[in-house]
């Protein structure tokens, strides 16, 4: 009788262990990754100014780029729909006044005596320049693959874009004008403490 020594049996657990720590190690860098991404992003917060220009010198490389290429019209022509589309939400308030007027009845001051309350955007600041950010930098990517490079007569584009773009603004404009409402904080009436006691003490009186 020959005597061998026979390698234990892998078990169906470890196995699936073995399979299961790629998968985890992955996981947990990806993770590490987004919230380190989620830090830097909190970081920009405060910096509204420096962040519009970095947006700024983004965009104007990628105008350089189709410019000196001649092509990407398509591409220039979605970005520029999906940029209107994003200040439409910026310009717009959460919770749209003709639907609470409806139910509920005026809630925006409409006269100097009425209480203030602050613009609430559907779309915040920082939402705002963070899509048109990256969706400026993914079309700069998108110019490396000729698979994008659509042939087409960019007037007709530009044409139907400026279009759309009017027409978008008329009745965001005729909007505002309507419910008596400025999606900007300056101009706006604010209230300081001294003035809230001031009037405190005249009611009391």
């Amino acid at each position: 009788m020959d005597a061998t020594a026979t390698a234990p049996a892998a078990t169906p657990d470890s196995a699936t262990t073995d399979d299961q720590n790629p998968s985890a190690a992955i996981t947990r860098w990806k993770f590490e990754v987004s919230r380190q991404y989620q830090h830097l992003l909190d970081k920009t917060t405060p910096f509204v100014l420096y962040r519009w220009i970095g947006f700024f010198v983004i965009a104007l490389i990628y105008v350089v780029r189709v410019y000196f290429v001649e092509g990407f019209y398509v591409v220039s022509y979605g970005l520029g729909i999906y940029i209107l589309n994003l200040l439409i939400g910026f310009l717009s308030p959460q919770v749209d006044p003709e639907v609470l007027e409806l139910s509920e009845g005026p809630t925006l001051p409409t006269r100097g005596s009425d209480e203030f309350r602050p613009f609430v955007r559907r779309l915040p600041e920082f939402k705002f320049w963070y899509s048109i950010t990256k969706a400026f930098c993914i079309a700069f990517v998108m110019t490396f693959f000729t698979a994008f490079d659509v042939p087409v007569f960019w007037p007709i584009l530009l044409f139907y874009w400026v279009v759309l773009f009017t027409l978008t603004m008329r009745r965001q404009i005729s909007h505002m004008i309507k419910y008596k409402y400025v999606p900007f904080s300056f101009g706006k009436q604010r209230y300081n403490g001294k003035r809230a006691a001031e009037s405190t003490s005249l009611s009391e009186d």
